[in-house]
């Protein structure tokens, strides 16, 4: 578990720098010399007395350091998730194969509950990690020592519930990022109104260039952040559906498969 937790850690230490680096990249290559382009165009044309349309260009909208930032987050949170969404699928994978073969009219007595342990104790250290096969060493183990049926009951519900708040709390971090793009959104957009402020001399005399390119500014760092903060949360809900069905998914198969077929009397 601590290897795993390690390995998540680097990985989103990792994520974050190649976002940085992509995003970046893109942005010195690409948007921001064509937003460039666009505007010395449009202000050729103010100066020039001709009438022009302002195009909404998607380099425009999207030049400024708020919209740049909010795409890194956006890209970290997403391979957050599917480091997480990875996970998910990997566990259930292991419903899907037979740990338990309990037939119809099988009986699980305490002493049997060694031998059948001992296959599952047998998997791959990473495979031996996931939630199925550490419900069923819990509820085998426990069975084993109290020979109570009740008492395995409790303990994978008690392991489940523990799992559910533990991949509850894995996202807190995908959360505040979801949450932190609006606010860097609304930093764009109270940087934009306090340049186009800072130019209204200039609007009362006629030019309103600056005062256009500021309130541009601050309505597009907005918009940004919102469109991809819905996004964001549609993933965010989408991945914790999939972690609770897991969760529940597991508790109906060790019910199906270990706990309705335990027996504590030999007859």
């Amino acid at each position: 578990m601590e290897t795993k937790v390690s390995s998540e850690f680097m990985y989103q230490v990792f994520s974050l720098i190649l976002a940085l680096i992509v995003v970046h990249t893109i942005y010195l290559a690409l948007i921001r010399p064509n937003a460039n382009i666009l505007l010395e165009q449009q202000l050729a044309k103010e100066e020039a007395g001709e009438p022009y349309v302002a195009v909404r260009s998607f380099y425009i909208v999207v030049k400024d350091y708020e919209q740049e930032a909010c795409f890194i987050l956006m890209i970290w949170a997403c391979a957050i998730m599917g480091f997480k969404a990875r996970s998910t699928m990997d566990e259930r994978k292991l419903l899907n194969q037979k740990l338990l073969i309990a037939t119809e009219g099988t009986r699980i007595l305490p002493e049997d509950a060694r031998q059948i342990s001992r296959p599952i104790q047998a998997l791959a250290p990473t495979q031996k990690a996931c939630l199925i096969p550490r419900v069923l060493l819990t509820a085998l183990h426990r069975f084993e020592s109290t020979r109570n049926i009740q008492d395995v009951s409790s303990a994978v519900s008690e392991v489940l519930d523990k799992e559910s708040d533990r991949l509850d709390s894995e996202l807190s971090m995908v959360r505040y990022i979801a949450w932190a793009i609006p606010s860097i959104g609304f930093i764009g957009t109270v940087r934009g109104i306090g340049e186009a402020l800072s130019q209204a001399h200039k609007a009362i005399e006629g030019d309103i260039a600056g005062v256009t390119a500021s309130l541009g500014v601050a309505f597009n760092s907005t918009f940004i952040a919102l469109v991809i903060s819905i996004f964001l949360m549609f993933i965010v809900h989408q991945l914790q559906l999939a972690q609770e069905r897991l969760v529940l998914d597991t508790h109906n198969y060790c019910d199906s498969n270990l706990v309705r077929h335990l027996k504590t009397d030999p007859v």
